[in-house]
C-alpha cells in the first residue's frame, strides 16, 4: 500500500499541522509497501557495488544513493554522477570539491569509490547509514509532491540546525547557506529579497543576508539555529511571505549544479575557497 501524506491547507498553518503529525505520518510512510521494497533491494545488493559505474548502471541503487542526499533530480545525469563519485574528495581538484553545493562532496566522501582502495559499500554498517538519510529525505519528497513549500521548510529545518553547530567562521557558514539551492531558497524569500539578488557578487551576498538575519531574527551568526525557536522563526517567515510573493525558485541539484559548472566553475571555486 502506498502513502500519501496529509497536508490539509498550506502556508504557516500547514506548517504547524505537518510538524505536529510528523511522527505518525512518517512510522506509516516508512511502514509502506514501496519503501520496504526500495530498503529491501538496497540493503541486499549495495554491498556486491565496488565501482561508481556499477553502482550508477542498477537505476534503482542510484535512485536511493542519490535520495539520501537530496540529489535525486540528477538520476538521469550519470556521467556527472559518475564522475563527482571517481574523483572522491581528497584531491583539491576533484569535482565534488569545486562545486558550491556541498551535497556533492558528502555524497562522493560516503560512498569512497575515489577515496579508498576498498570503497565504503563494503562496509557492514553503510546500508544502515545511507538508508536513514533516504528514508528522512524521502518523507520530505513525499510531503513536497503536496505542497512544494513543506519540503523546502521540512529540509531547511534538518538542514540549518546541522550547519550551525559546524566548526567553521560564520561567513563560511553563510556561504553554504548560499551553495544549498533549498537553503538559498528559503532564505532568500524569507528575507524579502528578489530573484535578482543572486547575480550580485558573492561578498555582497552575504553581507546582506547577514544585515537581514540581524534586523529580522535579532542575530547575523548562523549559529542561531541551535535553538529550534530561530528556526521556527525563518520558517515562518518564508512561508508567510511566500504566500504573498508566489512560490518557485526555478532551483534544481542538476540545473544549480550545471550552472556552477560553467566557465570553469568560477562560483563554485569563490565559494568552495570560503567553505
Amino acid at each position: 500500500m502506498s502513502f500519501t501524506p496529509v497536508v490539509p491547507f498550506g502556508g504557516y498553518a500547514g506548517w504547524k499541522f505537518v510538524v505536529r503529525t510528523r511522527a505518525a505520518q512518517q512510522e506509516a510512510f516508512f511502514s509502506s509497501a514501496p519503501q520496504q521494497r526500495e530498503e529491501a533491494y538496497f540493503r541486499e545488493r549495495i554491498g556486491a557495488i565496488g565501482s561508481a559505474e556499477a553502482l550508477v548502471s542498477d537505476r534503482r541503487l542510484l535512485s536511493v544513493a542519490l535520495g539520501a542526499f537530496g540529489l535525486g533530480d540528477d538520476i538521469n545525469n550519470r556521467y556527472f554522477v559518475r564522475k563527482i563519485l571517481e574523483d572522491g574528495t581528497l584531491d583539491p581538484d576533484a569535482l565534488a570539491n569545486k562545486l558550491a553545493d556541498k551535497r556533492y562532496l558528502e555524497f562522493s566522501k560516503a560512498f569512497g569509490f575515489g577515496d579508498f582502495a576498498v570503497p565504503s559499500t563494503k562496509l557492514s554498517d553503510f546500508a544502515d547509514k545511507i538508508l536513514a538519510g533516504y528514508r528522512t529525505r524521502r518523507f520530505e519528497a513525499v510531503v513536497g509532491d503536496q505542497d512544494p513549500q513543506m519540503r523546502f521548510a521540512l529540509n531547511s529545518e534538518r538542514e540549518l540546525g546541522v550547519l550551525a553547530t559546524r566548526s567553521i567562521s560564520n561567513d563560511a557558514k553563510w556561504f553554504n547557506v548560499l551553495g544549498s539551492p533549498p537553503l538559498r531558497e528559503v532564505v532568500q524569500v524569507a528575507f524579502g529579497l528578489p530573484r535578482a539578488f543572486a547575480s550580485i557578487d558573492i561578498d555582497q551576498q552575504v553581507s546582506v543576508l547577514k544585515n537581514r538575519a540581524e534586523r529580522l531574527l535579532g542575530s547575523s551568526d548562523v549559529g542561531q539555529f541551535t535553538a529550534p525557536d530561530k528556526v521556527e522563526d525563518l520558517v515562518r517567515l518564508y512561508l508567510l511571505r511566500s504566500e504573498t510573493q508566489g512560490f518557485g525558485a526555478g532551483y534544481s541539484a542538476s540545473n544549480a549544479a550545471l550552472t556552477l559548472l560553467q566557465s570553469a566553475g568560477t562560483r563554485g571555486r569563490l565559494l568552495s575557497r570560503r567553505v
